[in-house]
């Protein structure tokens, strides 16, 4: 730890790791201290040479002579004499909250931006960006962001703030973050100096924000673009910046990535590993290595309206554009549908079937008919070993999926006397086992990522729906209804969603694949399935909107959503419907039989 003099203030300066590596420098916000960054630079210092300092006014930096000393010109002076005593031709900066504020102004720096190899930032958007956000963007947008930002006027109030700085509000600061943030106060931060270093910071807000000084801007038309590569992380969970101000920022920087964390205001604290990687993933990809699977994704172009990729919305046709999805029983089907609509929506696909021919035939068809990205893997979804490696894979090749759709499933109908103890085994082990594993395995990798994600399992209208004809069948779809619910509640703390899909009868294979068992119903069940003429691809439909909208349980067609209705005001009436489907039982031969091939999976 040292001192740097900037001016007439003395920072507070500290290192780790060693100087021969890359350096990163990290840049706190406000009301905290370099101390904030503890966790973050603990898991990069044995990679980089971290550097963070107290800015002016904070910590055990000193105050300017005065109040003037901290507009954006001294903060940017602050940081040149920082990387002046690193003393090296580029390093990667991070700025959280003003500190990221501070750095947006900073890069479009001559002197500055030559010393910069790439951005990091989270909590804090560049002030000439957000201007032109509150300028042009919609009156929603702007009324949301607003709202967002009602502390600043607070802030730039005279005594006001400093009076509650000095009585509740350290208290208030505490309690935030423990209830909304989920950490604790911990030795350095909030730091000993809290009162000192907020009042003191008070005065970034009210000698930066008034409407005529702004940062100095860059571009053919005072555009504020910045032309070095950034990185923006958001909290998904911050309280002070909307989603729709974050995305815009890909509008000024040509060179973008956008990522997101679960976490609240204080990322670094709540998931310093996540944000320790994502850091890190990007300086060594700017320092020439590939990139890593997520964060190639990451990657944003702006479109023809300017606008980033990562704010165009489903109205472009690229609603999950940077999207990795998996499909499991993606050969045919429900599961082929749905590998094509978030391909065709901009998400990269990987089709796993255990017929690995069928998912090859599926990718081929994404790669030639819609040109997107597609990846066949074979994989038998009751098996749980070939599961554990199938998920390893998955990893690994393309990285942890952002939605997974365990689609796979068999079919064997008939009497309950009727299906044997194999039949059973095989219905719930694919049926049931398979969605098990699949959710299992895929939160577990989303739970570790800490980015959030999406779980679909398709189950039935005989999730809700009595049958004499398939026992096996709505009692294994019951439980993946009950699952996905019950993993709705648990994974909600996680950002990971989870939606169930119930269709009624779909136009697909289901019935010409399946095993019967008792009397043999398959042309029957054939036929009427192709009378029903319901395609695949609108229930593929329903479940992209389910993951877009955030929906729990879906059921889809005319007979899914009355099902379900008499499911939830008279069960009793399901009951009934029930009996009378038995009927169908006596209209074959009453000596048991069994045909079809072996179960497999089928949607």
């Amino acid at each position: 730890m040292r001192w740097v003099e900037s001016g007439d203030v003395r920072l507070w300066l500290a290192e780790e790791g060693d100087p021969a590596d890359p350096t990163i420098l990290l840049v706190h916000g406000y009301p905290d201290t370099h101390r904030v960054w503890d966790e973050v630079a603990g898991l990069l210092r044995d990679r980089f040479h971290v550097v963070r300092y107290d800015v002016r006014g904070a910590g055990r930096s000193t105050e300017p002579a005065d109040h003037a000393g901290y507009t954006f010109d001294h903060l940017a002076g602050d940081l040149s004499a920082v990387l002046d005593a690193i003393g090296k031709p580029a390093v990667h900066l991070v700025g959280h909250d003003w500190g990221s504020l501070q750095c947006w102004d900073a890069v479009a720096r001559p002197g500055i931006r030559e010393r910069v190899a790439s951005l990091t930032s989270f909590g804090g958007p560049g002030l000439a960006q957000a201007d032109r956000f509150m300028r042009e963007s919609s009156r929603g947008e702007v009324a949301a962001q607003r709202a967002r930002s009602w502390y600043i006027g607070v802030f730039r109030a005279p005594v006001v703030p400093e009076t509650a700085w000095r009585t509740f509000m350290p208290a208030m600061l505490e309690r935030s973050m423990r209830v909304r943030d989920g950490i604790q106060p911990r030795p350095g931060h909030p730091a000993d100096t809290l009162t000192r270093d907020a009042i003191n910071g008070l005065w970034m807000y009210r000698l930066n924000m008034n409407a005529g000084l702004r940062p100095r801007h860059t571009g053919e038309r005072g555009d504020p673009v910045v032309d070095v590569p950034v990185q923006l992380i958001e909290a998904t969970r911050d309280p002070f910046v909307s989603p729709e101000l974050l995305a815009s920022l890909g509008r000024w920087a040509p060179r973008f990535w956008h990522r997101r964390v679960v976490a609240g205001h204080w990322a670094q604290r709540g998931r310093p590993d996540v944000v320790a990687r994502m850091i890190a993933e990007f300086a060594a990809h700017v320092d020439g290595a590939d990139p890593a699977p997520g964060l190639r994704r990451a990657r944003r172009v702006a479109g023809p309206d300017g606008q980033s990729g990562a704010r165009r919305g489903p109205e472009s046709g690229r609603a999950f554009e940077g999207k990795l999805v998996v499909v499991t029983g993606a050969g045919s089907g429900i599961g082929r549908a749905t590998g094509r609509a978030f391909a065709a929506h901009g998400a990269e696909v990987v089709c796993a079937d255990i017929d690995e021919a069928a998912a090859v035939r599926t990718v081929a068809g994404i790669v030639k008919d819609l040109g997107g990205t597609a990846h066949a893997e074979p994989v038998d979804v009751a098996d749980a070993a070939r599961m554990e490696d199938f998920a390893r894979q998955v990893r690994d090749a393309y990285g942890v999926p952002d939605i997974v759709v365990n689609n796979a499933g068999t079919l064997v109908a008939g009497a309950f006397l009727d299906h044997s103890v194999e039949d059973w085994r095989n219905m719930i082990d694919v049926n049931l086992w398979g969605v098990v594993h699949g959710c299992r395995l895929f939160a577990a990798q989303m739970v570790e990522r800490g980015e959030g994600g999406h779980i679909v399992n398709v189950a039935s209208l005989g999730a809700f729906t009595p049958s004499a004809l398939l026992p096996a069948y709505s009692t294994a779809k019951a439980g993946v209804k009950m699952l996905s619910e019950c993993l709705r509640a648990e994974l909600a703390g996680q950002g990971i969603s989870v939606s169930a899909i119930c269709p009624g009868f779909v136009s697909t294979g289901i019935a010409r694949n399946a095993t019967y068992v008792g009397t043999d119903l398959r042309e029957v069940s054939v036929t009427a399935l192709e009378r029903r003429g319901y395609p695949p691809e609108r229930v593929a439909a329903h479940i992209l909107r389910a993951v877009h909208r955030d929906q729990a349980v879906v059921p889809v067609n005319a007979e899914g959503k009355l099902g379900y209705a008499l499911s939830r005001l008279s069960p009793g009436a399901t009951r009934g419907l029930a009996r009378l489907s038995n009927a169908a039982l006596r209209l074959g031969s009453s000596r048991p039989r069994r045909t079809g091939s072996e179960p497999r999976e089928i949607h």
